[in-house]
């Protein structure tokens, strides 16, 4: 399911993915020099690669990494009696984070605007579920919508922020990527599912089945270093999937929000709801995509790119 209006093709070249963000751009011709003499012999090479992966995953976590953080911190140490209520601190810590990301130019204006819609997309889905009792947010506070602490958009916006700037530090490039109005149809019809399934109407097995065909040709290529990998798209996808649920673990273990099951003593989060995050997934991929639009894969680099001195931080 292609179109030419909704891909663009440019060449494949060695620009580095740090001069999105200014404070990293003094590091790129030390990184090139490192990569450089870790290409000298082939175990030092995927040694190099491998860890340049772990890196890039990691500089794309910040903004969720920060949020993890926060929760499992104030969970630990936050002071039971104090004056502000810890969903209060959490809001103005992660406000706080934003202005200084984008004050020091670790995040761009693009990012935050996926980060800005995601929120007031979550925050909406967070008024109707709390309200029907689907989870809860057992603490008191006073910035707050009905049962919904306005901290809890940030979560949503930790998966549009990962999303957005795995996007640009793996360079990626698609074949067979469907086109995005199927995409925003699918996402349309995703997220008035979470609303209509409290209402007898579950349309659940339909959207997995329709994100199945939608997805199943498309592959993303990848760049973690010197050329592109592939991986189905599809794969790719609920392996984000998983890391969302593992997160969501630790959410309700630290009990900034908790399931009715969970009511009476922590346990892990269903599994089921690995389901439901895949779908919230496709939502914010979306979104992502409208913002960047998928560029197709032209070549099979599979030959070392020149001038190593500019390659991808």
């Amino acid at each position: 399911m292609r179109n030419a209006e909704d891909h663009v093709a440019e060449p494949i070249g060695p620009l580095s993915a740090a001069a999105i963000w200014a404070p990293l751009q003094p590091f790129i011709a030390a990184e090139a020099r490192l990569a450089q003499a870790a290409a000298r012999k082939r175990w030092t090479a995927g040694l190099y690669e491998f860890l340049r992966f772990g890196v890039k995953q990691a500089w794309a976590c910040l903004f969720g990494g920060i949020a993890v953080a926060l929760m499992l911190l104030t969970w630990r140490f936050y002071p039971v009696h104090a004056p502000l209520a810890r969903y209060d601190f959490l809001f103005l810590c992660m406000l706080g984070v934003q202005a200084v990301l984008l004050a020091a130019k670790l995040e761009t204006w693009e990012e935050a605007k996926v980060i800005l819609v995601y929120h007031l997309v979550g925050t909406a889905m967070e008024l109707f579920k709390t309200a029907t009792g689907s989870w809860i947010y057992p603490e008191p506070s006073l910035i707050r919508l009905g049962g919904v602490p306005l901290f809890s958009g940030f979560m949503y916006s930790c998966i549009g922020s990962y999303l957005c700037r795995v996007w640009r530090l793996f360079d990626f490039r698609f074949t067979n990527h469907p086109q995005r109005r199927w995409l925003i149809a699918l996402s349309a019809a995703i997220y008035l599912n979470f609303f209509l399934d409290h209402y007898g109407v579950d349309l659940r097995l339909g959207l997995f089945a329709a994100s199945g065909l939608l997805f199943c040709r498309a592959t993303v290529w990848f760049r973690v270093w010197r050329v592109h990998r592939r991986m189905p798209l599809l794969l790719g996808l609920a392996l984000v999937s998983l890391f969302i649920w593992l997160s969501e673990n630790i959410g309700t273990f630290t009990r900034v929000w908790l399931y009715p099951s969970q009511s009476h003593g922590w346990a892990m989060v269903s599994f089921a709801k690995l389901g439901s995050w895949f779908l919230l997934l496709i939502i914010s991929y979306t979104l992502v995509s409208l913002i960047d639009r998928p560029r197709m894969m032209v070549a099979l680099d599979e030959v070392p790119l020149p001038q190593p001195e500019r390659e991808a931080a």
